[in-house]
């Protein structure tokens, strides 16, 4: 149902309301508009991060006396610097608002409908989603001692604390929460609406992104690590589903960050964090565990807590006139 007027966005009515997955229903119709903003995503990421992480980064080299940063130097993640991971995590940071352009301009859905069906980030929901991360971590390091596995590049010997992995724990703690939002408003955001949007099937809108999830991180990563991205992004892509919205994957996706980076100062190298070449299938396990017992915990909070999995009876929309 639209309204007569000016070309501002609508309020429809949606007598049971959509969830998540179906929001882009409720926008500007046309098969050509996912496909485009998906387009729109990778190659955006590749102009606007790479020119938004240069930017600030002239712009802090230029404030700190030290010249023009070595851009291709920054960007080089087979010899990672802090300053290279804090380029990666800035430019990764720029699918939030990608994502949010191309809600609005292709689907004519304020861009605060990628965050839940309320629609904005439940704060209170993300915050105990964080603690639960702990617990499911904890639950991790139990079963990871129990299998036997292959460490990989893991040492038995913890590295010397120096200023390198200083300036790392400063960029991890400060950006990879922003890094683990960006391509959780990129793939269990923007993409998971536009596949659902088409295929109206919460399974294909949770398979469709995680596959694409697991291939966005290297196509020349083995079988166990892809396998290991892609289970991932189908919890986090359930999670989405299950509680109606972003909050339970961005907390996962920041703490399993913040595990891997931790575990490779500590023992081993952030260029074997980065580029991961080897893998164990013993591994999935170990991520199978930790996956499903927050999904677990993050539903049962999320139902505790009455979080709707549904949007009210209104939802916004553009004018059907405009294609």
């Amino acid at each position: 149902m639209t309204y007569p007027g000016s070309a501002r966005l609508r309020d429809p009515v949606v007598s049971d309301g959509l969830p998540y997955h179906r929001i882009h229903q409720a926008g500007r119709p046309g098969l050509w508009r996912p496909l485009t903003g998906i387009l729109v995503m990778f190659l955006g990421f590749l102009l606007l991060g790479a020119a938004v992480a240069s930017a600030l980064f002239v712009i802090v080299y230029a404030a700190t006396g030290q010249g023009l940063p070595d851009i291709p130097r920054l960007a080089d993640l087979r010899h990672p610097t802090p300053a290279g991971l804090a380029f990666l995590n800035v430019a990764l940071a720029t699918f939030i608002p990608l994502a949010m352009i191309g809600q609005r301009l292709l689907h004519g859905i304020r861009p605060r409908w990628l965050a839940s069906v309320r629609p904005r980030l439940r704060w209170r929901y993300l915050i105990a989603c964080l603690g639960l991360s702990v617990v499911a971590l904890v639950a991790t390091v139990i079963v990871g001692s129990l299998v036997p596995g292959d460490d990989g590049d893991i040492g038995t010997h913890a590295n010397a604390f120096t200023t390198t992995t200083f300036h790392y724990l400063l960029v991890i703690v400060l950006l990879t929460p922003f890094q683990a939002a960006g391509e959780e408003y990129l793939f269990r955001g923007y993409l998971t609406q536009a596949v659902g949007g088409v295929f109206r099937r919460a399974w294909v809108a949770v398979l469709v992104p995680a596959f694409l999830f697991g291939l966005a991180h290297g196509l020349g990563q083995s079988v166990p690590v892809f396998f290991d991205r892609f289970a991932f992004g189908l919890v986090a892509g359930a999670l989405v589903i299950l509680t109606g919205g972003l909050e339970a994957g961005i907390a996962m996706h920041v703490l399993n960050n913040f595990l891997a980076y931790g575990l490779a100062l500590a023992f081993s190298d952030m260029a074997s964090a980065l580029n991961p070449s080897g893998g164990s299938w013993w591994s999935i396990p170990v991520t199978l565990t930790q996956s499903l017992v927050y999904l677990v915990l993050a539903v049962l909070v999320a139902r505790r807590m009455g979080l709707a999995t549904t949007t009210a009876s209104r939802v916004l929309e553009a004018p059907r006139a405009r294609v």
